[in-house]
Order: structure tokens, then C-alpha cells, then sequence
């Protein structure tokens, strides 16, 4: 074997130099594509060390061939339970590892090659669901207000339903970002660098206005933040959706799921509905308190 292909210092280089050079300076990446590099690798190399019994700063290069890559990919589906879509995400970090490492290391090239020849699988994208006003009134009200939690999920839900935001977009909201002055707005750091501004209800804005007044939040901090002022995780957030689907008083919703992704489709669905109107901003029903 190569001599490059079977040195540690050689899969290290190109391991740094892939995030350092590549990603960052070459491809000027988002913090957020960069962070979930990181933790792909983590993955990888975590899987990698047990399967070779060996630490990461030990593994050469000629060592992490396509067999490795589809026990990796194997793993992830069915010990960490990960879905298709999960799997190819990660694949697809492995396969611009692997693009760059053909470049930089032209003994590797049939190496990479081998990798990059490994395919996504292909899966049914399920038909997406929303919920209906009643549903999402009472999803909306489901949290008790009477906690510090159940403010903050109150608030972190009336965010969702009005802007369509991505968790990720959620979590990446500060204080300053909120405009509250006519109109009131509120502009969302998207993928790829990508900012817009999104109207705010009157709704939505007063109490963001009541929140960031009694809970004395500084600008640059988290407008939905955890009980120790950081950001709340995905995680973190699609746990508190699941509890609050849980608890309301909607028959409709018990035992039903609700991910985030379904409640930024639902906006949309009630807008088209609504024939652009603000779909809550007229309550169907007259007991209805925001």
C-alpha cells in the first residue's frame, strides 16, 4: 500500500485540512454547515474506532475504504435508528470528504472513487399533514402559563405558527432580530446565509412584547431561549411541541404526532385557505383567548 494511504499524519491532514481549507476558507461555510460536518464526523469516527479498534489519530487513510463507509452507513440505520433521509444526509458529508480527498490526494483517487460509487437510497417521501384551526387553537393554549416553561412554549409555538419557521431558524432567533414597532416583524437567518422578514400578528407581537419585558432579555440573547438563557436545541423543541400535542384538550391530537415540520406546513395550508388572511387574527369561535 501506499506509504500515504497507510500513514495516520496523512488521514489527520486531510481530515483538518478539509474543515479548515475546504470548508471554511474555500467554500466560506455557514458556522451551522460546519457545525454539522463536525458532528457527522463525530459519528464517523466514533463508528470507525470501534470497528477498528484503534483511535481516531490512528487510522490511516487506506483504512476508511467503501466497506467501512457501508458498515458506517449500516450502523446508523439500525442501531442509532436513523431514517433514509438521515442516512443520506450523512452520506452525502461523506462524499465531499471524499471529493476533496481525490483532488488532494491523488493516490487515493480509486480510494474516493470506491466511496463516491456508494448511492443514496431511494425512499417515499410520505404526504405531508397539517393541522386544522381548531387544532392548532388548542395546541397553542396547551402549555400552562402559570410556568416559566409553559410561557416560554406558549410564546415558541405562536413563533412557529405564524412565521413557518424551521426549528433551526427558531433557535437562531435573538431579541434583535425582533422588530416590534408598526409593522412589526421578525427576520429569520435561513439556510445558506439566506435572511428574510416575516410579518409579526398583533397576536404574536404582544406577547414577544410582554416576554422579552418580564423575562428583561438583552438583545443579543435568544428570544426562545432554555431555563439557563442559551438557545433551546432541535431536540429540545420538538420534545416540547410532543408535550404540548399531548396535554391539550383536542381529542383530535391525543396520540397524534406533531412534528415541527408539520406545524411549518400548516401556516401555509391556512393562508391558502384564508385566502391570505391571517387565519387566527378572527377567531371562529367566540371563547377563543390567545
Amino acid at each position: 500500500m501506499n506509504t500515504l494511504l497507510s500513514s495516520p499524519s496523512t488521514f489527520t491532514s486531510l481530515v483538518q485540512k478539509f474543515f479548515a481549507e475546504r470548508l471554511i476558507q474555500q467554500q466560506n461555510a455557514s458556522p451551522r454547515t460546519v457545525a454539522a460536518y463536525r458532528d457527522i464526523f463525530r459519528l464517523l469516527l466514533a463508528y470507525t474506532g470501534r470497528a477498528l479498534g484503534k483511535s481516531p489519530a490512528a487510522m490511516s487513510l487506506g483504512e476508511v475504504d467503501a466497506p467501512l463507509i457501508l458498515g458506517f452507513l449500516d450502523y446508523l440505520e439500525s442501531e442509532r435508528h436513523n431514517s433514509i433521509r438521515s442516512r443520506n444526509a450523512r452520506l452525502a458529508a461523506v462524499h465531499a470528504f471524499a471529493h476533496y480527498v481525490a483532488l488532494a490526494c491523488p493516490p487515493a483517487l480509486h480510494l474516493a472513487q470506491q466511496i463516491l460509487a456508494i448511492p443514496a437510497k431511494r425512499y417515499e417521501k410520505p404526504l405531508l399533514g397539517f393541522l386544522s384551526r381548531d387544532e392548532v387553537r388548542f395546541l397553542l393554549n396547551a402549555p400552562d402559563v402559570a410556568t416559566w416553561y409553559g410561557q416560554r412554549d406558549r410564546l415558541m409555538l405562536a413563533i412557529l405558527y405564524n412565521t413557518g419557521a424551521r426549528v433551526s431558524e427558531l433557535i437562531g432567533i435573538c431579541v434583535t432580530d425582533v422588530t416590534l414597532s408598526a409593522p412589526a416583524c421578525v427576520r429569520i437567518h435561513g439556510k445558506g446565509r439566506k435572511q428574510r422578514t416575516v410579518p409579526l400578528w398583533k397576536e404574536t407581537a404582544a406577547q414577544i412584547r410582554d416576554w422579552v419585558k418580564h423575562q428583561s432579555l438583552r438583545p443579543e440573547q435568544a428570544l426562545v431561549p432554555n431555563r439557563h438563557g442559551q438557545p433551546m436545541t432541535r431536540s429540545n423543541v420538538a420534545e416540547r411541541l410532543t408535550l404540548a400535542s399531548a396535554t391539550s384538550q383536542c381529542p383530535q391530537l391525543k396520540g397524534h404526532a406533531v412534528s415541527p415540520h408539520m406545524l411549518r406546513h400548516t401556516p401555509a395550508m391556512h393562508l391558502l385557505q384564508a385566502g391570505g388572511d391571517c387565519p387566527l387574527a378572527r377567531p371562529s369561535k367566540p371563547d377563543y383567548h390567545p
